[in-house]
């Protein structure tokens, strides 16, 4: 297929019209565009300015660029694969846009560059000749891309594990703040619930939406978070919602229906006022829709109250006729999660444990007897026998020690 050919072959392009959006093959078209027309200098001020955004991008090719690219961008027909449908005529499109793409990827670069020569002067024979290729390899097919969309699904949920939901808007986390399972100390039959309840949902179980509550410090965010990192929860993604936007909960819930991927909306340190009616939408959405949860999707929360709630002594005394059934309506909200396990604080000879676990971790070299005395203050002047107390004062110990070295 000839430039020309090629250029005019792009235009053509429908299912994957998204695609041609973006800067990179915005690019492509103009380094094509510019050859047809016979403009040189525009022609090499697009191939450079290509080459450099495949090498930002992190690819040696449009090979691999289109791999990644054709994978997380959702299509109409990605999400028909998805969900194991057909449309001849959607398909042959498809694979019409595909096989294009792939034949701009596997045009040596030589023969845009030998294209260049003839439209520009003697002068800038040098600069064509140490012109920088990208790589011309195809790592796929079309019926390798169908593949991906059926095993795997499209969009997104294919390149990022954890998002926020902010403003009704799907926002992926690149560096997810989550730690490794085996950072965490404690609370082994607490953690071993949740992980259970997971597997089943990643398994396409039925499961149960999980409240872990308790002390704060006690690592029930961290229980949630560290699931990402598990074996075996390779589809698993984790959707952090903020309190604020419950009421936009039952859009995204649609979004991730039939989607491949498992998902858990994770609600961390949720607790309602007396006059916070929001809670009704995430009563709502645990139990009470006409609208089923999808089986792919599980609400987790974590709170330092187990009920949610918070009531006064004046919601007790009020005029209301009704009064102890708004208070159990209120205080009934943690029951609709049909899994709730307490996070409270530790024994006092499982923090000592941890404080010498955490010590030998860090290189601490103290008396025993003198290293517990030291943890129990620093526990009585914290938040309590927790494992972020632990770590905490293990922190303060090695502070202590490079300012007694910097004396």
């Amino acid at each position: 297929m000839s430039i020309k050919e090629l250029s005019a072959a792009l235009r053509g392009v429908c299912t994957y019209k998204n695609v041609m959006e973006e800067p990179v093959m915005q690019l492509a078209e103009k380094l094509l565009s510019a050859l047809t027309r016979g403009a040189g200098e525009e022609a090499l001020e697009a191939y450079t300015t290509l080459f450099g955004a495949l090498r930002q991008s992190g690819h040696t090719g449009l090979g691999s660029w289109l791999w990644e690219k054709l994978r997380c961008t959702e299509t109409v027909y990605s999400k028909l694969v998805e969900k194991g449908r057909r449309d001849p005529v959607l398909e042959e499109s498809a694979r019409w846009d595909v096989e294009t793409l792939l034949r701009l990827a596997q045009t040596p670069c030589h023969s845009f560059i030998a294209a260049m020569g003839q439209l520009l002067g003697e002068e800038y024979s040098a600069v064509l000749e140490h012109l920088p290729r990208w790589s011309e390899a195809l790592p796929f097919d079309f019926d390798a891309l169908t593949e991906c969309y059926r095993v795997d699904g499209s969009g997104l949920f294919v390149r990022y594990r954890a998002f926020v939901w902010e403003r009704g808007e799907l926002i992926p986390v690149l560096d997810p703040d989550c730690p490794r399972p085996e950072e965490l100390m404690g609370y082994e039959l607490q953690r071993n619930q949740v992980v259970d309840n997971t597997r089943l949902l990643v398994e396409g179980k039925a499961v149960n939406n999980a409240l872990l509550f308790g002390d704060g410090g006690t690592g029930k965010s961290a229980t949630v978070k560290s699931l990402l990192y598990l074996g075996g929860m390779e589809a698993l993604r984790l959707i952090e919602v903020d309190k604020g936007d419950l009421g936009e909960l039952p859009r995204l819930i649609r979004m991730l229906r039939g989607r491949k991927q498992k998902f858990i909306l994770f609600i961390d340190d949720l607790a309602f006022d007396q006059d916070d009616r929001t809670y009704s939408a995430l009563k709502t959405i645990l139990e009470g829709s006409l609208e089923r949860r999808p089986s792919n999707v599980a609400v987790y929360a974590t709170s330092n109250r187990r009920h949610l709630v918070r009531q006064t002594f004046s919601d007790r005394a009020g005029d209301e006729v009704d009064a102890f059934e708004t208070i159990a309506e209120k205080t009934a909200l943690a029951e609709r999660f049909g899994l709730r396990i307490p996070y409270l604080t530790m024994k006092k000879g499982e923090y000592l444990a941890l404080v010498d676990y955490l010590a030998g971790l860090a290189g601490v070299e103290m008396e025993r007897e003198g290293l517990h005395a030291e943890a129990m203050k620093w526990e009585i002047r914290h938040a309590g026998r927790t494992p972020r107390t632990a770590k905490q004062f293990i922190a303060s110990l090695g502070a202590s020690g490079q300012e007694r070295g910097t004396a």
